[in-house]
């Protein structure tokens, strides 16, 4: 039998490149205190040889997995989305692997992830839980023992933040719809108690009270998650003897079951129904027309999580938790316009196309 060809080392490619080893170990480390001429050295012996580093072994030596973890409640969300592709671009240029973890809502499972986390031997955490207000899982992360940073949620724990402000944009948002002429505004929330929920709601009723209004208790749609069926919900709203002229949607697929109920009750966006979009999908930028939307910087969002996470790891930065906050901010686009004038002949107009919604919804697809 064929004897097995014996594995390249780090000191064949030091000996091959004419290096030392501790050059080696920069290159494969993605350390920045490398010449250009040894890099490419070590990288040429390197193809040369079929070298593959042992990062088991690794980790042993330098007491670094080079991993980040990053626990998101659900990654069929757009906004986690597209933080979880820009987290890998930034941790990939610092020489990082990312692993995700979706905790979809559940306490238990968040604990386990934490708990897979530490024991594996991350080197960091980006955490955005759902459950940020159980004291089992804010004690789960209190005894993490390595760097972390927290997403987006409003948890007592001693850790650098990153939060989004919702508030500002939904109020701008509002606002613009009530200088509309609108008054009957719908929000289409999730019923989980989490900091993007309670900050919405504020800025949504800030935007009326800075008008001297009051916004419809019975407008505020809480669905069962963020990215559940809604469009039973808004249909029945829409079918209701006082129907909202405007509704405010999460940006995940009820945004789809939104503009599919509007369709669906022969109604058009933004001659019947203005709508804004929290979150800005792609979606949104390529319906007709175009989705107003309450949009985040998810580019600077995730390099400053980013940021913050690196210097605690590499040790650059000691002492109290940080706290970053990123501003939102209301983007017009064709769905909004001057609120429709009830009547007589659209009270009828409505009655007429209840009794015949056409059967092909809107793509609810984002």
């Amino acid at each position: 039998m064929k004897d097995r060809q014996k594995r390249a080392s780090s000191k064949d490619v030091a000996k091959l490149a004419g290096v030392s080893l501790g050059s080696v170990s920069r290159v494969i480390n993605k350390f920045d205190n490398v010449t250009p001429e040894v890099r490419e050295k070590v990288e040429r012996a390197m193809a040369t040889l079929d070298y593959r580093p042992n990062h088991v072994a690794q980790t042993l030596r330098s007491r670094t997995s080079r991993t980040v973890g990053c626990m998101l409640t659900d990654i069929t969300n757009p906004l986690y989305a597209n933080l979880f592709r820009v987290f890998e671009d930034k941790f990939r240029e610092a020489g990082y692997l990312v692993l995700l973890a979706n905790s979809m809502n559940n306490a238990a499972w968040e604990m386990d992830i934490l708990e897979m986390f530490r024991s594996r031997g991350m080197d960091g955490v980006l955490l955005a839980p759902s459950n940020e207000r159980n004291p089992k899982v804010i004690a789960a992360v209190n005894q993490l023992g390595i760097p972390a940073v927290i997403v987006d949620r409003d948890i007592s724990v001693r850790q650098d933040h990153v939060q989004f402000d919702h508030a500002r944009g939904i109020e701008e948002a509002v606002s613009t719809l009530i200088g509309l002429g609108h008054r009957r505004i719908a929000i289409v929330l999730s019923g989980i108690e989490s900091r993007p929920m309670r900050r919405r709601l504020e800025g949504f009723r800030a935007g009326f009270a800075a008008h001297g209004l009051k916004p419809v208790d019975k407008l505020v749609v809480r669905m069962p998650s963020s990215t559940g069926n809604a469009f039973e919900r808004i249909e029945a709203m829409l079918a209701s003897p006082h129907p909202p002229t405007a509704i405010l949607s999460l940006g995940t697929n009820v945004l789809g079951d939104v503009l599919s109920s509007i369709a669906a009750r022969g109604l058009r966006v933004p001659q019947d129904v203005s709508v804004v979009s929290m979150g800005d999908p792609e979606f949104a930028r390529s319906h007709v027309p175009a989705i107003a939307t309450v949009s985040i910087d998810i580019d600077l969002a995730a390099a400053e999580s980013a940021r913050l996470l690196l210097e605690r790891m590499q040790g650059s930065v000691e002492g109290k938790p940080r706290r970053v906050v990123i501003p939102t901010k209301f983007v017009p686009r064709g769905s909004c316009a001057p609120a429709a004038q009830p009547s007589a002949d659209m009270a009828v107009k409505r009655s007429r196309r209840g009794l015949a919604a056409p059967s092909n919804r809107a793509s609810r697809s984002l």
